[in-house]
């Protein structure tokens, strides 16, 4: 009786384990549509296919779980394993996370269908109004148009404030240039001897500049 309890608990595993493969694939596919950018006004049949194959293997793995857990109370030879008793938890929470998914992913794709139908009865309205109205059409497009060149003339009232600004710091940095070399020449002035070794530092370079210019040369 073991023996073939043990056999049974073995197949059911390995059914549940094959139909949870299956769901984490149709999960791929069936995710697509919640993503897809242009979502059309009803479920295609692919759509509804999947789905469909979704919800039946959930309903199939729910009567292999209550299988899987009939046998453990039945034969207590697996009633006191605890690693059977793990792998029906995990089998359950399993399940239990992907019915989850399954509500999850339809009502995104049926909120973004439903933004998207919206969206698109919106539009027909103002083609519809604006072809009524040419006129009302003409006076929309020279403000929008109106729009778009305020747009460009901010944007370049943008560029030429930060020019000035530029040349702003530029012409500050060069007044501070100026007095920092105002000041340097103003103390060496009032230090004793300093421009006379300025002057021989300036000689020195000059000698040097003509004797390297002699080796060059030869």
């Amino acid at each position: 009786m073991s023996t073939s309890t043990g056999k049974g608990w073995a197949q059911l595993r390995q059914q549940t384990r094959s139909l949870e493969a299956q769901t984490d694939t149709l999960f791929h596919t069936y995710s697509r549509f919640a993503s897809a950018p242009n979502i059309p006004p009803k479920p295609t049949e692919e759509e509804t296919r999947t789905e469909s194959q979704i919800q039946e293997l959930l309903e199939k793995r729910e009567s292999l779980i209550t299988q899987l857990s009939n046998l453990l109370t039945t034969d207590p030879s697996l009633t006191s394993s605890a690693l059977k008793q793990n792998n029906l938890s995990l089998h359950r929470s399993t399940l239990h996370e992907h019915t989850q998914t399954l509500t999850r992913l339809r009502s995104s794709i049926a909120e973004s269908r439903q933004r998207a139908n919206l969206l698109s009865t919106v539009r027909s309205d103002i083609s519809s109004y604006r072809s009524a109205n040419p006129e009302t059409a003409e006076a929309d497009y020279m403000l929008d148009e109106r729009s778009r060149i305020d747009r460009s003339h901010n944007v370049a009232d943008g560029v030429l404030s930060q020019a000035y600004a530029v040349n702003e710091q530029f012409g500050v940095q060069r007044e501070m240039l100026g007095n920092v070399q105002r000041r340097i020449v103003g103390a060496a002035g009032k230090v004793p001897g300093i421009n006379s070794l300025i002057g021989r530092i300036g000689a020195k370079r000059r000698r040097d500049g003509v004797i390297m210019g002699g080796f060059i040369a030869l």
